[in-house]
């Protein structure tokens, strides 16, 4: 049975362009699938909601109610990617909720491949979160994010050598192009014939690299029929 995939996208830290590769997996999800459904979970503007209107919901975590209407359609087997563009702010509190109610062993029962784009910062609360990530999430499903238009250093040290994609800086001039509102990844490649140009093939390379992680985490799941699951833990709350 195919697993439906859940792309969280995530920091402890502002300004790490997480945004941006929420953008980027929406977009490559809607290409290669037809269909995807994303939730924005950010303070910040602009937000995923702006650039990703027609997909996209806002949701919350700060209450049961929130917590609720974010993780019924996340542990919903229907076979449509999810993205979750995870605000810094909430970073604590969604994982401690995934901690409390037994996340990722539901959604094994549940055909849900939870697949968690850890966006690196410099500071340390980034190691640190990374540290507490790497005793919740199973080692395949952890992936490290180092967007090298914000971290123009190297990784942390408690990083390195682990599964690393690396997103490579744009110019400023061409970030600048990509962050409009109006800019679309896939649209970009379709209009622009000129398939040597620095903007073309940042996109292609960044695809790619997102299929070839789906590709080698949903490989490694190996799913076996249950029992019917009842009411996930967080509705008894």
């Amino acid at each position: 049975m195919l697993a439906t995939p859940i792309y969280i996208i995530c920091s402890p830290c502002p300004q790490v362009g997480k945004t941006l590769i929420a953008r980027l997996v929406c977009e490559f999800l809607l290409l290669k699938n037809g269909t995807a459904a994303s939730f924005d979970v950010s303070l910040k503007e602009p937000s995923l909601l702006d650039y990703l209107p027609h997909i996209t919901e806002t949701a919350d975590v700060i209450d049961t109610y929130g917590k609720m209407q974010l993780m019924d359609p996340l542990i919903f087997h229907d076979r449509v990617a999810k993205v979750i563009d995870l605000g810094f702010h909430a970073f604590d509190e969604f994982f401690k909720m995934c901690e409390e109610i037994g996340f990722m062993k539901e959604t094994v029962r549940r055909y849900v491949t939870p697949i968690i784009l850890f966006v690196a910062g410099s500071d340390r609360s980034s190691w640190r979160s990374y540290e507490m990530l790497q005793r919740q999430i199973p080692p395949g499903a952890l992936v490290i994010i180092h967007n090298e238009f914000a971290l123009r250093g190297g990784l942390p040290e408690a990083m390195v050598g682990e599964h690393v994609i690396r997103i490579p800086a744009l110019p400023a001039f061409l970030k600048f192009y990509v962050d409009r509102l109006s800019f679309s990844f896939t649209g970009y490649l379709r209009d622009e014939k000129d398939w040597s140009t620095e903007l073309h093939q940042w996109i292609r390379r960044n695809y790619t690299m997102i299929r070839d992680l789906e590709l080698r985490v949903m490989g490694r799941q190996s799913y076996k029929p249950t029992a019917p699951c009842g009411r996930p833990r967080w509705h008894e709350r």
